[in-house]
């Protein structure tokens, strides 16, 4: 797989590192000279220009390429670079850094962003999925179908606990995907059950998140987007 990275600065840079390792070719850009030193990642290809302009993307071979990653520090860069890799490249898949969490609602298909990774919202994901049982925690967005990756910790008191797999209808559109019990995955099957503080894992969608957290751990809370 060919990627492009706009952003060579640390996030684009540990990217390149890892795609690097598992086989892929990486070519950075970035238009500061200063991130532009070939010997941190030595692997990859380098180009020092401006990502917003036409001429450098052309330049970095994006008609070719298999994903764009726009890892920059500025919104507003990473938006263009989404937008231009997808209506005048027609690359398959956009990958958007979001810096600022007040910017996320612009992270979409109407900018040419497949999937928008936030980190302030990721990292308080982690924290929440760590001492939370009973609240639903989204991991993760997918971009283009609306879907979320979401977990939640069983807690002891809930009515689903001990209950078989195939006995639980979960609300509309979302599916068990894994269950991770004492650090060891578990692939669900209908006669696997619910044991109390099993870390459950979902594919579900925004409008069934509130019904599948009352569901299995019910109790006042107020409906997401709400203060």
């Amino acid at each position: 797989m060919r990627v492009v990275i706009a952003g060579a600065g640390s996030v684009g840079r540990s990217i390149a590192r890892e795609l690097l390792h598992n086989g892929h070719q990486v070519l950075l850009m970035d238009k500061d000279r200063k991130d532009i030193q070939s010997s941190r990642v030595p692997e990859a290809n380098w180009l020092l220009a401006d990502a917003c302009e036409i001429t450098a993307l052309h330049e970095a071979g994006l008609a070719e390429c298999d994903v764009v990653v726009a890892a920059t520090g500025d919104d507003k860069v990473n938006l263009v670079v989404s937008l231009l890799a997808k209506t005048e490249f027609g690359v398959p898949r956009t990958v958007a850094r979001v810096n600022n969490p007040k910017n996320e609602w612009m992270f979409d298909e109407a900018w040419g962003v497949d999937v928008a990774v936030s980190t302030p919202r990721l990292m308080t994901a982690l924290v929440e999925e760590a001492v939370s049982v009973g609240d639903l925690v989204r991991i993760f967005q997918f971009q283009q179908g609306k879907a979320t990756m979401v977990e939640l910790t069983l807690p002891p008191e809930s009515p689903y606990a001990g209950k078989r797999v195939g006995d639980v209808e979960f609300p509309g559109e979302t599916v068990l995907v894994g269950i991770i019990r004492e650090d060891h995955p578990i692939a669900p099957s209908r006669d696997d059950s619910l044991e109390p503080h099993d870390e459950l894992l979902f594919i579900s969608t925004p409008e069934f998140e509130d019904e599948l957290e009352a569901m299995l751990s019910p109790g006042d809370r107020n409906p997401r987007g709400e203060a």
